[in-house]
């Protein structure tokens, strides 16, 4: 149990969408697998409304329950089978069958029981299709044991088994070989395609479909090929027919839901629709942006939608027109560029598809938009050397971008850096200088000086390459009449040091140091003169991270080796002040404090350090971060500060840290509480108050508009109590109807907890309640003295509502005010 304001690793991004094939449901709602996750999405707004989470594992497979198309089957490689609904994102049941779950399958006739692909015991790389009878039972936890084996030796993939017109047979695909097993007759039947490659062609199955209303099948190959098979209720009197338009392998295959169309996905990014079984009649949708994992029918067939490689949905019409396009993090083939941040739009910017940036906004969990910096048509094609996008790096304000792009995989790259302009009229990048061949060899890292007190002449930019020398790039005026532009980009100077090969440079936070490493050596130059001012070397290995400290700790320098040092130097003595044995893979300070975050990689295990360099202990330690190996991390500054939370916390107030793992998953730390993260966002599905309420709800809150008008007659300060107004607990259990309730036991310590009121927030209201009871036991007093009791209460009442509170006496102390108020003091009068 994680107590509450603790911090929490979550996930707020990225995850293969490519685990299972999507499913429309019957309200114009979209569910896709996600990691672990189940994400479901509004086909009208394209907007993210519900994140499903419970499963420990990938998901592999999601399917409508057939008897309630309001709740979602879910398999995992966790072993698990989970009931939900999906419309309030809650969990109904939870079946355990044990193995890997591979992929699952739903039929109408078939009432109680689910189609797995799991784990042939014993063997290995063998697996089989078995059926699970889902027990009943009045828990939510409940363990499925009945297991039957329907098919052995099938293949791991969800998209090699198909279930036939009505449910009457399935058809499994593996290889070369396809099977067709029908469950009345219980008979196996078995075809084979010749396993040589003849004339380039490759007769491998890559996936398999089945025609809704006629006895059809419909399966793709490796070489692009498609086959309909025919009369396969006999072994001998078998017939294909064959389509081919791919080019390579075939990834998915659909049938419409009235069968006369058969659409198509590859490598290319086309979906090809093909009518009538024949190949002369074909229509196409191109530039889809990357290859096609699977295809989706929606059960009207009003709709498809295509799942891609790269994270991306796409919905199809019925005519197939593009209809909208969902893009959250796009996963690239590998991020180069590294996680940056938008000074503009506080968006993350990384690659996104082939030769572009993505602008990913972190709230939304959308991408903003997508600058096409490469600007030359991308071939999906194996082994094909293209142009991509490998540095990006933004000035202070954002104005400017500088981007690298090189030719992949070439022992003489091809470079290219470009210099872009924001224009504020048309809200987007302008080329501005485009230079051919800045380093003779690849280049490895660059940043911006940008000083905001000064003008633009104090900005410029620094590249450090493999060819062994750093450059600076400067403005200058363009004197070319004919330009388009008053301002273009060139060299300024070029530094190296003994020949050895650049790695790494920044600039110091007041811009006038420029610090360079070369190899095993860390140098710092004076950005003015560009003189070399000092060096630091702490052998061996080489440098692998540098930065500067910030604020309080600018004088300090701090460098990572790749032979597991972390090292801190002082600027002002030019000498070590502190070095930490630590495999540091990531090396990330935040913009606004003095803190600096470290990611190590030890033991197949991430951890994280944050510290400050005028401290060599570690301010917060975070332990095996996540499953996934983290590759980038990135600061985004906060709208505003956090104003509440732990003091060890206090590194997190300013700027939230993301991180990308290998998996291309962006994750973040949280510490709110599970009330708050109950009832999720507006945009997820979340009661508004205009929507209609309750009758319970309505007359709880008509009592409470009556108590509080009783109150202010009496004259009394009214407190509210900030948990009435904005508790998810309490809108969740008053707005939710009852019959999508979790359990009495799950929501009562969080509808308790969220009404209790904390000793220390005691409100006014309550202490004056206290005063009137102890007045009230003491009638036997004069009237004079009630009446005073009652003017000091009178006044005291006026100062709280001016927002003062009175200092109370304590019970005993009003009763020794009251014996001295009984003594008579009139013999005073005599002297």
């Amino acid at each position: 149990m994680v107590s509450a304001g603790a911090l929490r690793v979550v996930r707020c991004g990225g995850g293969a969408l490519t685990g299972a094939r999507a499913v429309f449901s019957a309200d114009s709602f979209l569910l896709c697998a996600a990691g672990d996750f189940v994400k479901v999405y509004s086909v009208g707004t394209e907007e993210t409304l519900r994140l499903m989470g419970g499963h420990a594992d990938l998901v592999t497979g999601i399917q409508l329950n057939p008897q309630n198309h309001m709740q979602l089957y879910s398999s995992s490689l966790d072993g698990s089978i989970k009931l939900w609904d999906f419309m309030d994102g809650i969990p109904i049941k939870t079946f355990t069958v044990g193995s890997k779950l591979l992929a699952l399958y739903t039929l109408a006739s078939v009432e109680d029981s689910v189609f797995v692909v799991i784990p042939e015991k014993g063997a290995r790389d063998t697996f089989q299709l078995v059926s699970v009878k889902l027990p009943k039972g009045a828990g939510q936890d409940l363990e499925a044991k009945e297991l039957s084996v329907v098919l052995d030796g099938v293949g791991a993939s969800l998209k090699h088994i198909a279930f036939g017109r009505e449910g009457e047979y399935v058809v499994s695909v593996k290889e070369v070989n396809l099977q067709v097993y029908f469950f009345k007759r219980k008979l196996l039947n078995r075809f084979s395609l010749h396993s040589v490659k003849n004339k380039g062609g490759d007769n491998r199955f890559s996936c398999v479909a089945c025609h809704p209303t006629e006895d059809c099948i419909a399966t793709g190959h490796a070489d692009g090929k498609i086959r309909l098979w025919r009369n396969f209720h006999n072994r001998k009197e078998y017939t294909y027919s064959t389509l081919h338009w791919h080019h390579d392998i075939v990834m998915d295959l659909a049938f419409s839901m009235e069968g006369t169309r058969l659409l198509s996905g590859g490598v290319e990014s086309v979906l090809v629709q093909w009518h009538n079984e024949s190949s002369c009649q074909q229509d196409f949708l191109p530039r889809l942006g990357s290859p096609i994992e699977y295809i989706s029918m929606s059960s009207d067939g009003a709709l498809c939608c295509t799942l891609h490689t790269d994270n991306r949905i796409t919905i199809i019409n019925s005519n197939l027109r593009f209809s909208k396009s969902i893009q959250g993090l796009i996963k690239s083939r590998d991020v180069k560029t590294g996680l940056v941040v938008d000074p503009r739009t506080k968006a993350l910017v990384m690659n996104g598809e082939p030769g572009h940036l993505q602008f990913y906004c972190l709230q939304s969990d959308q991408q903003l938009f997508s600058l096409d910096i490469v600007q030359r048509q991308y071939i999906h094609e194996a082994g094909l050397k293209q142009s991509d996008l490998v540095k990006v790096a933004f000035s202070a304000q954002g104005t400017w971008l500088a981007t690298v792009e090189e030719r992949e995989e070439v022992t003489d790259p091809e470079l290219e850096l470009k210099l872009w302009f924001y224009e504020e009229e048309t809200q987007s990048f302008k080329l501005n200088t485009r230079i051919n061949t800045p380093h003779d060899n690849r280049i490895t890292d660059m940043c911006f000086r940008d000083m905001d007190e000064l003008e633009d002449d104090s900005l410029i930019l620094v590249t450090a390459g493999r060819d062994c020398v750093f450059k600076v790039w400067a403005m200058v005026e363009d004197t070319d009449p004919e330009a388009q532009q008053s301002v273009s980009w060139s060299c300024d100077f070029v530094g190296s040091y003994h020949n050895y090969q650049a790695t790494n440079c920044c600039f110091s936070e007041d811009g006038s140091l420029l610090a360079v490493s070369f190899e095993e050596t860390v140098t710092l130059w004076d950005s003015v003169t560009w003189d070399l001012k000092c060096t630091f070397c702490h052998p061996p290995g080489n440098i692998r991270n540098i930065c500067f400290g910030r604020l309080t700790c600018s004088k300090y320098l701090i460098g990572a080796t790749d032979y597991g040092f972390l090292c801190c130097w002082n600027l002002l003595t030019c000498a070590l002040e502190w070095s930490a044995h630590l495999n540091v893979v990531v090396l990330q300070p935040d913009p606004l404090s003095e803190h600096i975050a470290a990611v190590s990689w030890h033991s197949k295990e991430s951890s994280l350090f944050v510290f400050k360099p005028n401290e060599p202990r570690p301010i917060y330690i975070q332990r095996n971060l996540c499953k996934e190996k983290i590759l980038l991390a990135a600061f985004v500054p906060r709208d505003e500060p956090e104003t509440t939370g732990p003091e060890k916390y206090l590194w997190l107030r300013r700027s939230q840290l993301f991180f990308l793992t290998d998996t291309q998953e962006l994750m973040t730390f949280s510490t709110k509480p599970l009330e708050e993260r109950l009832t999720p966002s507006s945009k997820q599905l979340a009661v508004e108050e205009s929507l209609p309420m309750t009758p319970f709800s309505l007359l709880l809150g008509k009592h409470r508009h009556q108590q509080s008008q009783e109150d202010i007659d009496l004259g009394k300060l009214v407190v509210h109590n900030k948990h009435d107004q904005a508790s998810p607990a309490v809108k969740e259990l008053l707005h939710t109807p009852a019959h999508v309730l979790p359990s009495a036991s799950f929501l009562c310590p969080i509808f308790i907890n969220s009404l209790l009121i904390s000793k220390e927030n005691k409100s006014a209201e309550e202490v004056a309640d206290e005063v009137e009871m102890e007045s009230e036991k003491t009638e036997d007093d004069s009237d004079e003295e009630r009446g005073v009791t009652e003017m000091e209460q009178e006044d005291t009442s006026h100062v709280e509502l001016l927002g003062e509170i009175s200092c109370k006496l304590s019970k005993s102390q009003e009763k020794e005010l009251r014996k001295i108020r009984r003594v008579d003091y009139s013999w005073i009068s005599a002297f």
